[in-house]
């Protein structure tokens, strides 16, 4: 079957060709069985499409809509993948739609996602509630705050736990920027990031580090980093992280919530910070390559090339490409040295659930229409 403040590498697809032909054909009542990579969840077949074309490998999806009656996987979307790029089987199955990865095609990597469903819910992801007066004010509030991604109002119909949370708005997040999933430590490859970051009209300001400093307590979200600077940039992307703890010995980033005190310790390998806010982090950081690390997963594809350089330079000018890792000359096995891996994250808003509920009314943020 939007930036809070700091966008790696998202411009829009120009042109992207990976040996298949450009598909935007939707196939209503039809299933690719088999070839499964993950299961994500989105509120249409659009939406499914877009989070299949960003997701690294990707080629074709099967979406279970809300008319789907056999089980409770209404809004399952199926990322699939095969060595040729197409479904091996295409069967009848009422209830489901499926079709391609736009990759191919030119695609908008930031698409504007207008629609609103009404009684479905965005589970999970809250950070912030505010009583408006219905969707279309909670959307706008959602669309003003750089941290929201999506939304859920609980209309004036909404009758559950009494009326206490009729006209209750909530603001979701998730992740606008470029996450790794994993940093280790790998002789013999280089790793860094695309050179393209979104242009800001905020001033820039200067990265506000602690060395040999520990935050402890507090965490909210622990996730990879390759740096400080690297930590730094999650944090302040980051709907309520208030300050940052990041591990040089494990590439651990602890964002951290508490917004009444910051307690400090010293330990050494441990460098902690504060989030950027009103203003554009200083992006040198990107810039820096990181020898003997590796970042092992979200392959987009490899090409062979003589340096780390030229893999940097050509993740800069491939828009699809986030983050990238280089296999060096000395790297152990000889197979896969001057690989240059290219890689990405999906980016675009991605509720972590969604489901049927009567009385509400659940959308996207508009920055990007």
């Amino acid at each position: 079957m939007g930036t809070h403040l700091i966008l790696v590498g998202l411009l829009s697809i120009c042109s992207l060709s990976f040996g298949q032909d450009c598909n935007q054909q939707l196939l209503e009542n039809v299933d690719f069985p088999g070839n499964d990579i993950t299961s994500l969840f989105s509120p249409d077949v659009e939406h499914c499409r877009q989070l299949c074309t960003q997701h690294s490998s990707c080629d074709f999806f099967t979406f279970v809509r809300a008319d789907w009656n056999k089980d409770d996987r209404n809004f399952f979307c199926y990322i699939k993948a095969s060595p040729n790029g197409q479904p091996t089987v295409q069967a009848p199955l009422q209830g489901v739609t499926s079709g391609f990865s736009l990759k191919p095609c030119s695609q908008d990597l930031e698409p504007c996602l207008s629609t609103v469903y009404q009684n479905v819910d965005f589970t999970g992801a809250d950070y912030r509630a505010l009583f408006t007066a219905d969707y279309e004010e909670c959307q706008r509030a959602c669309t003003q705050d750089t941290a929201c991604q999506f939304f859920t109002l609980l209309d004036k119909a909404f009758t559950s736990f009494g009326n206490r949370y009729r006209f209750k708005c909530n603001l979701k997040f998730s992740w606008p920027v470029p996450r790794i999933p994993v940093v280790e430590k790998k002789t013999g490859v280089t790793s860094g990031f695309s050179q393209i970051t979104q242009i800001s009209q905020q001033s820039v300001c200067q990265s506000k580090l602690f060395p040999n400093t520990d935050i402890p307590g507090n965490n909210v979200e622990v996730i990879p980093a390759a740096s400080p600077e690297h930590c730094q940039a999650l944090c302040s992307a980051h709907s309520v992280c208030s300050y940052f703890s990041f591990n040089s010995n494990n590439f651990n980033c602890n964002l951290k919530k508490n917004n009444e005190e910051l307690v400090t310790e010293a330990k050494d390998g441990i460098t902690s910070g504060l989030p950027a806010r009103f203003c554009q982090l200083d992006n040198t950081w990107l810039q820096v390559v990181y020898e003997n690390v590796d970042f092992p997963t979200s392959d987009i594809r490899f090409e062979l090339m003589d340096d780390a350089d030229t893999c940097q330079r050509t993740c800069t000018q491939d828009a699809f490409c986030q983050f990238y890792t280089y296999a060096n000359d000395n790297f152990n096995d000889p197979i896969y040295r001057r690989r240059c891996y290219l890689k990405r994250t999906i980016t675009m808003p991605a509720p972590p659930k969604v489901a049927k509920l009567a009385n509400v009314v659940s959308g996207f943020q508009l920055r990007n229409c």
